[in-house]
């Protein structure tokens, strides 16, 4: 493709665990209102039939669903090394304008296609904020794939800057060899609509995930005079199954089940030790509530002075902080209001700007390197 020309075809990964799935929908869905066929290519399990109804009705998506393991998942090398191959042949079968990586994929050194690649989250990272530490040495070969995935890439994109930080830390990405870039991330502020609230506590994600720390939001329940509804997957995708007795355990529900929980909700909690964006707090404030999240770098980056900040893992100041908007409804309404003013600039029409940008970007370098 020559400089200049519109991009017309982008092949696409993702994984179905979490909000990687929501983040390519609703970039498909802005590209796709722009002309661009996407070949949407899935790994970490097979689409829900929920899922397969999210992407169903987006013009000239082609999906390529797997239950290819991922590289963070235990024992995924055979899995990796397949879906390798199996990218490759996808891109000989669909000759893409430009390959978008969503998570760490290593390719054939001889392809031409320019490579944009988004690091929605690491396992480095995480460990270091959830257990406060270095991973050890078991995570060696992981660390060694990132590293190759990071350096194949002709464009590494962040969603927040404490997630650019924590790559160039972690993995030493080299200045002037890579562009990097932060897009954040983004959704439709049409889709959610605050209605009238109830009394209750929302909790929503990966609830298995000890990065989200609901365990935190459990222990607070107990404290609370407003009962607490958690919303999402308790079973990993290894098997381990995290309970939270005093909450009210809804499983996960379908998108449209979500929002309307969203806008029913007067406050939503989030007290997150790791979050490199948080697409569930971006719907949350969408939708009229009031936030209540972990004090860590990358919320306080995004969402600024809008929410209330609570230290991660300290569940008494947690339920300190959500009785206090229980009891003062006037500052939960404009904590609310903040939130919402806020999270109406982190839209998929500007994230899908970005992204054509970016992808425009790379390939005029490629094709200006062929000359």
């Amino acid at each position: 493709m020559k400089p200049g020309n519109f991009v017309r075809r982008v092949l696409m990964t993702t994984d179905t665990v979490g909000g990687v799935w929501t983040f390519a929908v609703s970039l498909a869905e802005s590209l796709a209102s722009r002309g661009v066929e996407v070949v949407l290519a899935t790994m970490g399990g097979l689409p829900g039939e929920s899922q397969l109804a999210q992407v169903h009705g987006i013009p000239g998506l082609r999906l390529h669903p797997s239950d290819y393991r991922l590289e963070w998942m235990s024992d995924p090398w055979q899995d990796v090394a397949r879906s390798t191959q199996w990218l490759m042949d996808l891109e000989a079968r669909y000759p893409p304008d430009v390959l978008h990586l969503n998570s760490f994929s290593t390719l054939s050194s001889s392809r031409r296609t320019p490579v944009v690649l988004t690091v929605h989250s690491c396992v480095a990272s995480w460990w270091k904020a959830v257990k406060q530490t270095a991973m050890g040495n078991e995570w060696s070969r992981y660390a060694q794939h990132v590293r190759h995935s990071l350096e194949q890439a002709d464009l590494i994109v962040a969603p927040s800057e404490a997630m650019l930080d924590s790559l160039k830390d972690n993995y030493g990405l080299h200045p002037g060899k890579t562009w990097t870039e932060i897009i954040s991330n983004g959704s439709r502020p049409d889709r959610y609509r605050p209605q009238p609230t109830e009394e209750f506590i929302l909790g929503a994600g990966r609830l298995w995930d000890e990065g989200k720390s609901i365990q935190t939001l459990a222990e607070a329940a107990a404290h609370l005079a407003w009962p607490v509804l958690l919303a999402g997957e308790s079973r990993g995708p290894d098997g381990q199954d995290a309970q939270f007795p005093g909450c009210r355990m809804l499983g996960q529900l379908g998108p449209q089940e979500l929002t309307d929980l969203y806008g029913r909700a007067c406050i939503f909690v989030h007290p997150a030790k790791y979050e490199p964006f948080g697409l569930s707090v971006l719907e949350a404030a969408l939708s009229g509530c009031a936030l209540v999240l972990g004090d860590i770098r990358s919320l306080r980056e995004i969402w600024g002075d809008t929410a209330a900040f609570v230290r991660p893992g300290d569940s008494a100041a947690l339920a300190a902080a959500v009785d206090q908007l229980i009891k003062t409804p006037r500052r939960r309404e404009e904590l609310a209001a903040k939130s919402l003013k806020r999270a109406q600039k982190f839209t998929t029409e500007q994230m899908g700007t970005q992204y054509m940008n970016a992808y425009e970007r790379v390939i005029r370098e490629r094709y200006a390197c062929a000359s």
